[in-house]
Order: C-alpha cells, then sequence, then structure tokens
C-alpha cells in the first residue's frame, strides 16, 4: 500500500486497451470473451415486488453491451459526439443505466438529474449545461419538460421512455426510447476517449446554496475500480446493491461504475425506501456487500431492530455508508442488534470517488471517517492571511481537510466557473471545505463543513459532535445543529431533533434532552435551544439542510432547494 501510484493504474488501463481509456470500455467490453459476459451485471427490482415475483429484470454483460452500441448509434444519427451533454432525468429504470453507459461509449457527457426535480431545477441545470438531448419519462412531461422546453435553446432531441401511453397525452416532437434504439444495429463500437477528457457533469447537492457543476473525465474509471476494491471490499463473485440514486455522484461512481468494472452483479430497486423492502432485498437476493447512506440507516433504526431479525442478513460480508457522517450510535446499534458493522468513508462530489475509509481489516472506532486511501495525501490545514495554508501536525487540531492533487477521479472544473474552480486549490492541494480532526493513530473525525462551524465566546464548535451526543439521547432519532446570532456570544447552539417512534415531543422531553447533553458536553458546547422538527430537511442524497434551517429560524431568503427531498 505504501508503494500505490494511481499514475501506475492508469498506464496499465491505457496498455490493456490499447492507448485509449473510456469507462463503458472498462465497464462492460474488456469483460466481453471471458467468463463474465454472460453473468448479471444488474439485476433490476421492479417497484413492483415483491408482489408480483416475476418483476425482475436481468441484463447480462453481454445484454449491456449490445444495448448501449445501439443507443450510441441512435446518438450518432442525431449529431451527438464528443463533449455534447446527454441529460436523464429518470427514476431507477433499466434505460438509466442504458443510457449513461451508451452516452459515454461515444465520448459524449453524461449528466443525471434527480427524477424528483421539477421543471425549474431541470431548466436550471439543463439551460446550464447546454443539454443536446434528454431522456426522460413520458409521465413527466407534462409538469416537468413542457413548461421548459421553449427556454432551452441547444435541447434538439427529447427521447422518451414510455411508462404511458405518449400518443393519448398529445406530447410533440418527441422519440420513443424503445422504438429508437430498436432501430439501430447492436455492432460494436466506442470512441477512443482520452484519459482527461470529459465524461460525467455532476451537480452538487447545494447544502450551501447555489448547486455547481462538477466535471470529470474518463480517467476517473481508474479511482471508482481499484477504490471499489479497497474502500467497499468488492470481489467479482459479489451481490452489490448501492443504494444511491445515480442522480448523485455516489449512485454514478459506485451505483454504475464500479460494480461493473469488478465484474459482479449489482442490485438495483426502483421502488422508494420502505424498511421491510429493503430487509426483504438483503435477506432474498443474499447481498454480500451493501452501500447506504447514514439517514436510510437511522430509517432503518426508527423502524425498530425487531423487524430485521426476522430476515437472513448473515451474508452481509461488508456493508459501508456516506452522504452525511455516520453519528457513533447508529455504529453501535447495528453491531449490536444486527451483526452488521457499518464503515463510514468520506469523499465529495469533486473528489469524483472514496477518499477517506475504513477498511474491512481495521478496527472500527465509531464515529471516525477512517484513514486515506493508497496513494492519497491527506493534511489538516489552516488557510493564513496570505492567502497560503499551514499544515497541522499536532493529534485532535482542527484543520481543513486538504487533498494532494493527482488521483484519477479529481473533477477537472466547475462548468462554466473557472476561477470558482481555481480558489479551491493551494500549494498543490484540493481544499474540500470539510472540517475534521485527525487523532494519534491516523483516523479522521468529521467536524463540520466550514460554514457550518459555530463560533460561540470565542470557541469553535462543530455541529457533528453536538448532533451525535443528542442522537444518544433514548428519544432522539436525528439531530441538526446550527449557529443562532447572539449579541453576546456571538452565536449560540440551536439544536432540531426528530423522535423515534412512541416517543413524544413536551416541554419536560426537551428539559430532559437539554441536561442530556449539558452533562455530556458542558454548558458551552452544549444546546442552549432545542426544537422539535417531524422530519429534517435534507437533500435527495441524505445531506442534512443546515444552512435551510438556519435561513428558516432567522426569516432569511431560502436560497437553492432544488434538491430538498423531504420538507419540512
Amino acid at each position: 500500500m505504501a508503494e500505490f501510484q494511481w499514475k501506475e493504474k492508469v498506464a496499465e488501463c491505457l496498455t490493456g486497451a490499447g492507448g485509449f481509456l473510456n469507462i463503458c470500455y472498462e465497464a462492460l467490453d474488456k469483460h466481453l470473451g471471458t467468463a463474465i459476459e454472460n453473468k448479471v451485471a444488474i439485476r433490476f427490482i421492479s417497484k413492483n415486488w415483491p408482489a408480483d415475483k416475476n418483476a425482475i429484470l436481468d441484463l447480462t454483460y453481454k445484454d449491456l453491451t449490445h444495448q448501449t452500441c445501439q443507443f450510441a448509434r441512435g446518438l450518432q444519427s442525431l449529431g451527438v459526439g464528443k463533449g455534447d451533454k446527454v441529460f436523464a432525468l429518470l427514476p431507477r429504470v433499466h434505460e438509466l443505466y442504458v443510457v449513461a453507459l451508451g452516452t459515454l461509449r461515444i465520448g459524449a457527457v453524461f449528466c443525471p438529474l434527480f427524477s424528483a426535480f421539477g421543471a425549474e431545477p431541470v431548466k436550471t441545470r439543463a439551460l446550464f449545461g447546454r443539454a443536446k438531448v434528454l431522456v426522460t419519462m413520458a409521465s413527466y412531461y407534462a409538469k416537468k419538460i413542457a413548461p421548459i422546453r421553449s427556454q432551452l435553446p441547444d435541447l434538439k432531441y427529447i427521447i422518451l421512455v414510455n411508462d404511458i401511453d405518449a400518443s393519448k397525452v398529445k406530447i410533440p416532437d418527441f422519440l420513443d426510447f424503445k422504438k429508437f434504439i430498436d432501430s439501430f444495429s447492436s455492432d460494436y463500437l466506442i470512441e477512443k476517449t482520452n484519459p482527461e477528457d470529459i465524461a460525467l457533469l455532476h451537480f452538487t447537492s447545494g447544502t450551501t446554496g447555489k448547486p455547481k457543476g462538477a466535471l470529470h473525465a474518463h480517467s476517473a474509471v481508474v479511482y471508482h475500480k481499484h477504490s471499489g476494491q479497497m474502500a467497499l471490499n468488492l470481489r467479482t463473485e459479489d451481490t452489490f446493491w448501492c443504494t444511491a440514486d445515480p442522480g448523485w455522484v455516489t449512485g454514478t461512481s459506485y451505483g454504475i461504475v464500479s460494480p461493473l468494472v469488478n465484474g459482479l452483479t449489482m442490485l438495483v430497486d426502483e421502488a422508494e425506501f420502505q424498511a421491510e423492502r429493503w430487509y426483504l432485498i438483503l435477506d432474498e437476493f443474499q447481498v454480500t456487500n451493501w452501500y447506504t447512506a447514514p439517514t436510510a440507516l437511522r430509517m432503518l433504526m426508527r423502524s425498530g431492530f425487531d423487524l430485521g431479525s426476522n430476515f437472513d442478513l448473515s451474508k452481509i460480508r461488508y456493508a459501508a455508508s456516506v452522504g452525511e457522517p455516520l453519528n457513533p450510535e447508529v455504529v453501535i446499534k447495528f453491531k449490536e442488534k444486527l451483526k452488521i458493522l457499518i464503515h463510514d468513508n468520506w469523499w465529495q462530489t469533486e473528489t469524483g470517488g472514496i477518499i477517506i475509509s475504513n477498511y474491512i481489516d481495521m478496527e472500527i472506532k465509531a464515529g471516525s471517517m477512517g484513514k486515506p486511501l493508497p496513494g492519497i495525501e491527506v493534511a489538516l490545514v489552516q488557510r493564513n492571511k496570505e492567502g497560503g495554508i499551514e499544515k497541522l501536525s499536532c493529534p485532535g487540531s482542527k484543520g481543513e481537510i486538504a487533498i494532494r492533487v493527482g488521483w484519477p477521479a479529481m473533477f477537472r472544473g466547475y462548468l462554466g466557473e473557472e476561477e470558482r474552480y481555481r480558489k479551491c486549490f493551494v500549494d498543490d492541494f484540493y481544499l474540500s471545505g470539510d472540517i475534521a480532526t485527525m487523532d494519534s493513530e491516523g483516523y479522521y473525525w468529521f467536524v463540520g463543513r466550514t460554514d457550518d462551524l459555530i463560533k460561540s465566546s470565542g470557541h469553535l464548535i462543530g455541529p457533528f459532535e453536538v448532533e451525535s451526543v443528542l442522537m444518544e439521547h433514548p428519544a432522539v432519532l436525528e439531530a441538526a445543529v446550527i449557529g443562532k446570532p447572539d449579541a453576546t456570544v456571538g452565536e449560540i447552539v440551536k439544536a432540531f431533533v426528530s423522535l423515534k417512534k412512541d416517543f413524544i415531543w413536551s416541554e419536560t422531553l426537551m428539559l430532559d434532552i437539554l441536561g442530556f447533553a449539558r452533562k455530556r458536553l458542558g454548558a458551552v458546547v452544549a444546546p442552549k435551544e432545542i426544537s422539535y422538527i417531524d422530519t429534517l430537511p435534507k437533500t435527495k442524497s441524505g445531506k442534512i439542510l443546515r444552512r435551510l434551517l438556519k435561513s428558516r429560524e432567522m426569516g432569511l431568503p431560502e436560497g437553492d432547494i432544488s434538491t430538498l427531498e423531504l420538507p419540512i
């Protein structure tokens, strides 16, 4: 591990492919002519399952190769080529995965959108990204596309997946997805892209305001492959379930690319979260590797562990979490109640892949993000007045996570915002905006975003520390903490909590939680105010929107809330 070099891994892929690097080639084509080509690549579980036990679609690696070649040829017939943007506004149906890989096959840029987006967030992103093609559902058209279609001058083609009869709703000027790809040959086709050619456009989930368009290159596939092996323990014989939607970066990097590059069978569930269904999927399909979000794990906790104990979860060899910091209480309870050890990891849309992780052979320190991957140099830094950075070496010091540039999945720019991109880098380091500490054994511990830190009576308080302690109270399911302006101390700590089932909010319970937090955290760090909230506002990727809570608390404009999954 000490000698691991990402440049060498990129060179190996270039040599193996004959001098080019294309994500689709690495994910599908490399398996042709091997024992893997007839293996199930993706098992799609319809939302009608399990009522309809036959509502399962299996596509082999060979099937996907043929269908993505057909779609790629179709795109070429429309004049789509290298660098053109193909947007997808689709739920987790098999067409979404064909679109993603077929787009990459010809060197065009794939941009996934959350299927829950309404017309305005679709317009904002499609206009900014100069979408040339949009693939979406016929049932979405009236509400999501019709109101904005005339405002997108670059959008030339709309391809519809007909979940309803489009002819009956009088949708003009569209291509039917099935008829479209069926009209083209599945003869082999691949664009010999360079490692630095742009492949993916991911819009950030907008926890701090207007989303940014992060651009990623084809070289990212090298990182997806090896980080999947190291951080998620992926093996060829595995059945892997990444619950993330491809509308955010995890659902693409580790919900499409990494499992396919590693030649295993992955599951895709069309339905939204439902606790019993999730446990049934883990049991019925004998999932060996499971990658999910802290929000989902907390929702499973809310359903009660007695439910989970009714299912056979013994095949799960490795479980991991990403999206928000994983509170220690979640790790402890899943290990105690279900014998599942959750491995937290940390990365961002901008990093393109997992940077810090708890490995399968590491001792898990509940609440820690783990250690950096091989070939990744991480430092904790402070910015100085001259615009430079100073590295912190004392264990326990709070600093901004900085990563030395050079890993293959690093984003190559913010779309249309070159100056903003340049400001992310100082002295050959990418500055993440996330604050952490590192202990004497090299484990990293998340503190908060730089803009989430609370300054009270001269102290810097990280919201995650306070939220984790609040979650240890028997009644608290989730917590979010903000800084509320105060004339005397600068800011006070204010918390918002949701409750576990069978608990009812009252002043007595509020005082009990306040006292519990004060005893555990001390008077300076503990919340001074607590409010009850039935459901915390989150992005669709599971990140708590603290800035939205703060805006509403202070009566300020809410900013961009297009990725808001669960309104207050």
